[in-house]
């Protein structure tokens, strides 16, 4: 991976765990990843206005990921509801870019060295390790859900890679994609039977809204144009590593402790990161 590639997905993967904070510590869930759904239409709408138009080859590709997008949203949705953030997210974004790699390496032939191999599985599992080491990942069934949401983040990564280098032009596609997921977004919340759900996201998540919308938009810009740069299984795990800087912020700032499975969780990522880097 070039080095501005590199340092760039780094820099994504910073402001990625600042907004996540803004997810973790939101009261309620549901309010706050839909506010960062339809946080992403004005810029969408700006980007699509102002730069150049993609292919029409890419389209299949925008109607793919809005649609599995909905299977991500419905899965971690049905997660959160039985279980807690901290255990969901790591298990469903550690196991994302390990599905990415499985199906780029055996079914679309993608040829990686071993030791990326290697590095992508180490920043998996320190990932995954800090929710499957708690009592709450016993629970069958969240863990069952958090897999199919991760199943469902290597499904959309690979298809939004793809799909921007078709484009050619990643910023205007993956707005296309935003708008299409913000569209179909209400009739996942409605068969949930979730209510009110607009008026809950202007009384109560207008800064995930504007502040992380804004933040989750540049950041998933920057990744899918990483995506048509270098391999996408080596950039969507670069992107989870995200975690690691999150648990710094809840260190330093947050006054959170660090515990021995963090110490672990740590060391594994950042092994990782350097042998992604390196190899």
């Amino acid at each position: 991976m070039e080095n501005h590639v590199f340092f760039l997905v780094l820099f994504a993967t910073f402001m990625h765990a600042v907004w996540n904070g803004m997810i973790k510590y939101h009261p309620d869930k549901v309010i706050a990843v839909s506010a960062l759904v339809f946080g992403h239409i004005p810029l969408a709408i700006v980007a699509i206005i102002i730069l150049p138009a993609p292919t029409i080859d890419c389209i299949p590709y925008i109607i793919a990921s809005a649609i599995i997008h909905q299977g991500y949203q419905w899965y971690l949705l049905s997660a959160y509801q039985i279980g807690d953030f901290t255990k969901v997210y790591p298990i469903a974004r550690g196991f994302g870019p390990l599905v990415a790699t499985i199906i780029s390496i055996l079914i679309l032939g993608l040829v990686l060295k071993s030791l990326v191999i290697l590095s992508i599985l180490l920043i998996c599992v320190g990932i995954m390790i800090l929710g499957l080491m708690d009592k709450e990942s016993k629970n069958s069934k969240v863990l069952q859900l958090s897999l199919f949401t991760g199943f469902f983040i290597g499904l959309y990564s690979l298809v939004d890679g793809y799909g921007a280098r078709v484009s050619l032009s990643p910023i205007v596609y993956i707005s296309w994609s935003f708008l299409l997921n913000a569209l179909l977004f209400p009739i996942l919340l409605k068969i949930k039977n979730y209510k009110n759900i607009f008026q809950n996201v202007i009384s109560r998540g207008k800064k995930v809204f504007w502040i992380g919308g804004t933040l989750s938009f540049i950041i998933y810009v920057i990744v899918v144009w990483a995506f048509t740069k270098a391999p996408i299984p080596m950039v969507g795990a670069l992107r989870e590593a995200s975690i690691l800087f999150s648990i710094l912020i809840g260190y330093f700032f947050l006054k959170e402790k660090i515990t021995t499975t963090k110490i672990i969780s740590i060391f594994l990522i950042v092994i990782g990161v350097i042998g992604i880097k390196l190899f």
